[in-house]
């Protein structure tokens, strides 16, 4: 680890944690941080050894969204094009952490520590798990900026409140606090800020504790199931569901419920 590293990643017990480190800007996005969080969501996907990520923030914000000032004449690394973009074939997201994270198979739980802004607030939603703290709050504050919202806000809104609940959010872009947020849906539960990490690793540690082929299949369906029809998505499942039945684990998993044991899985 070293000072310039803006996104640590740290692996315990089968859990990796994503962390924004970044406290003294409250976490706001530079072109480093935005490489790094693309990296470490990769190199946490790509490891056998983590069956679950939580991302958080240092300090006492989740993240402040971008930090305009780094950005500057670098736009095309948020996903947006300036006014000298005159190319748009070179336009590439593959690589923007909302696109990493919304295609990675492992689940995501987003353990919400503080402030979660523009783009923070992308981050946070695109993640599978939100456990906020009470004191956390969402500012989906980008009609209040002149712009909207550039990293998956728009289709991830709507699909986890609704378009009506959505659309009040988006327009008005008044900050929600926690409470607000779970009423809402945007967040699965709320606990005091410091039983926040203790809540994240638990819910996280049940995660990790099933057999990892199965969660990481269940995940990608569901994905999949957001732009597809039933009847394609029951037989992509099926598709899935085929190699695991050859898995080492369904049949720990098979023998563990007969003999009335814990499962004892290792992902083969």
């Amino acid at each position: 680890m070293s000072q310039s590293d803006e996104v640590l990643l740290e692996i315990t017990d089968h859990i990796g944690v994503i962390t924004l480190n970044a406290p003294g800007r409250m976490n706001t996005i530079s072109s480093r941080m935005l490489d790094q969080l693309s990296e470490k969501f990769l190199e946490a996907d790509k490891n056998p050894a983590v069956r679950c990520i939580i991302l958080t923030g240092a300090g006492k914000a989740f993240c402040a969204g971008l930090d305009l000032g780094s950005q500057a004449g670098k736009t095309e690394k948020l996903g947006v094009l300036d006014d000298t973009s005159s190319n748009m074939s070179e336009f590439d997201l593959r690589n923007a952490p909302p696109i990493v994270l919304h295609n990675i198979d492992t689940p995501v739980v987003c353990a919400l520590n503080g402030g979660a802004a523009g783009y923070g607030l992308d981050i946070a939603l695109g993640c599978d798990i939100r456990i906020a703290a009470d004191n956390a709050k969402m500012a989906p504050g980008f009609a209040k900026r002149g712009i909207l919202p550039e990293s998956g806000g728009t289709w991830l809104l709507p699909r986890i409140v609704g378009y009506a609940k959505a659309a009040q959010i988006a327009f008005t872009g008044r900050t929600l606090p926690a409470d607000e947020c779970l009423e809402l849906g945007l967040v699965n539960s709320v606990v005091p800020a410091d039983q926040l990490m203790d809540a994240a690793f638990e819910l996280a540690g049940e995660i990790a504790g099933n057999a990892p082929l199965a969660v990481r299949a269940i995940k990608r369906m569901m994905r999949a199931a957001e732009t597809e029809t039933f009847e394609q998505n029951v037989h992509h499942v099926f598709l899935q569901l085929l190699p695991l039945f050859r898995t080492s684990d369904f049949k720990e998993g098979v023998a563990s419920f007969i003999e009335k044991r814990p499962p004892n899985f290792t992902g083969r």
